[in-house]
C-alpha cells in the first residue's frame, strides 16, 4: 500500500523555476499520467520522485515517507526510461537480473524471480538473445522486466514508449495497463501523448508551464475541460473553439459566433458572468452532427468545406465556421462520396462549452443562464 504525496514541491535551476510549487495526492495501487507538451515539467516532476532531481521547495513522500533527501537507490522505485538502457554484452536474462545480482541475491532465487517475470512478458523463448537480437517492442518489455524483478513500491515510466512504431506502441500500451492491473503496482507515467494517457490513466494530470491545469478521470478531463488548454490538449483533433459573446435577449441568453450565429445556452459548466462578455465557444469535433434531429433543435452552423481526409470507418472534415478552421469528425459506413457536399452543420446546446476569452477559465452555462433570466 504505497501512496505518493507532492507538496508545494518546486524545482528551480538557479533563478530559472521550472516546476511551480504543485500539489499532488496519488492513491496507493493508483495509476496517474502526467501529460503535456515539451518544457511543461511533467519529467521533471517524475524525476523528482524518483530521487534524479533535487527538490528545490516542498515535501515528497512516498508510503508516508519523506524521501527529500533519500537517495534514489534508497526510495524502492523502479524507473522505466524511453531509451531502454539495457547492456548490450548481456543476454535478456542477464540484463533482467543484473539488479538482483548487485543486491546480492541467490542464484536459485534470481533463476526463479526472472524466470517469473518473463513468463508474464512473454520473454520466456528470448532469455538466451542479446538485445541487438530483438524488436523494439521486444527491448521495451525486457527494460520493464529489469523494473518488474525487484518488486518496487512505485513504478516510475518516462515516455517509455516514445521510439517505437504506432503498431508496437498500441501493442505495448495494451500490455501495460494489463500488467498494472495484475502486478496492482503505485504507477506515475509520463507522456506527451494525449492519446496515451486517455488510454492508460486511471486519473490524468495536465501540466503547462510547471503548474497542473487540471487533474480527473480520462472522460473527465474529456467532456468538462477547466479551461482552454485542456480543451485544446484532450482529444483527437482537439476542440474547436470560436470566438464569441455572451447575449442575453431576455428570457433566453445565447452565445453568439463571430458571423452572428445563435447557440442557446442550455447545459454544462462557471459563475462571475456579464451580459455580451467576449467569451470562446468550444465544441468537440465528434458533438457535431452533418443532420438536424428530429426535435430540430439543433443549432445550424453554415461552414466552408476544406478537405475531406478519410480515416477507413472515420472521415475528419475540416472546415471554416463564421471565418476559423472547424473540424468534424463523423462516421462514413463505408462511403464518403456525400461528404463533400457538405455546406452546414449542427450542433446540440448542450455539447457546446464556453471559456471566458481572457482568462480561459471554464464558464458554467448553467449559472449563466440563471444570472441572466432570474429576477433581480
Amino acid at each position: 500500500m504505497t501512496d505518493i504525496q507532492l507538496s508545494k514541491i518546486s524545482k528551480s535551476y538557479d533563478k530559472l523555476e521550472v516546476v511551480h510549487s504543485i500539489d499532488l495526492s496519488i492513491k496507493a495501487h493508483e495509476f496517474i499520467v502526467l501529460v503535456g507538451p515539451s518544457g511543461c515539467g511533467k519529467s521533471t516532476t517524475l524525476r523528482m520522485i524518483a530521487g534524479l532531481e533535487e527538490i528545490t521547495e516542498g515535501d515528497l513522500h512516498i508510503g508516508g515517507r519523506r524521501v527529500n533527501t533519500v537517495a534514489p537507490k534508497d526510495r524502492d522505485v523502479a524507473m522505466v526510461f524511453q531509451n531502454y538502457a539495457l547492456y548490450p554484452h548481456l543476454s535478456v536474462a542477464k540484463n533482467i537480473a543484473f539488479g538482483l545480482n548487485i543486491r546480492g541475491v541467490k542464484k536459485a532465487e534470481i533463476k526463479e524471480q526472472v524466470d517469473e517475470v518473463a513468463r508474464i512478458l512473454e520473454l520466456s523463448d528470448l532469455l538466451d538473445r542479446k538485445p541487438s537480437a530483438l524488436s523494439g517492442g521486444q527491448r521495451q518489455r525486457v527494460a520493464m522486466g529489469r523494473a518488474i524483478v525487484r518488486h518496487p513500491k512505485v513504478f516510475l515510466f518516462d515516455e517509455p514508449l516514445s521510439n517505437l512504431d504506432a503498431k508496437l506502441r498500441l501493442q505495448m500500451r495494451a500490455e501495460i495497463k494489463l500488467l498494472h492491473q495484475r502486478l496492482g503496482v503505485t504507477s506515475v507515467y509520463v507522456t506527451h501523448d494525449q492519446v496515451e494517457a486517455m488510454t492508460l490513466a486511471d486519473r490524468i494530470v495536465v501540466m503547462q508551464d510547471g503548474n497542473i491545469e487540471q487533474i480527473g478521470r480520462p472522460m473527465e478531463l474529456f467532456r468538462r475541460p477547466a479551461n482552454l488548454f485542456v480543451a485544446g490538449f484532450i482529444g483527437s483533433p482537439p476542440m474547436n473553439q470560436l470566438s464569441g459573446s455572451l447575449e442575453n435577449t431576455g428570457t433566453h441568453p445565447f452565445l453568439v459566433t463571430e458571423d452572428g450565429t445563435r447557440i442557446p445556452v442550455r447545459s454544462a459548466e462557471m459563475t462571475n458572468i456579464s451580459n455580451n462578455m467576449p467569451i470562446v465557444i468550444g465544441i468537440r469535433p465528434e458533438n457535431v452532427h452533418l443532420e438536424q434531429n428530429s426535435e430540430g433543435d439543433r443549432t445550424k452552423l453554415d461552414c466552408e468545406l476544406l478537405l475531406v481526409e478519410p480515416l477507413g470507418s472515420e472521415a475528419l472534415l475540416h472546415t471554416k465556421v463564421a471565418g476559423e478552421p472547424f473540424i468534424v469528425k463523423v462516421e462514413t459506413r463505408g462511403e464518403i462520396d456525400h461528404l463533400g457536399k457538405v455546406k452546414a452543420l449542427y450542433v446540440s446546446p448542450e455539447d457546446v462549452h464556453g471559456f471566458d476569452k481572457q482568462t480561459g477559465a471554464a464558464l458554467d452555462l448553467t449559472e449563466i443562464s440563471k444570472s441572466l433570466t432570474d429576477p433581480i
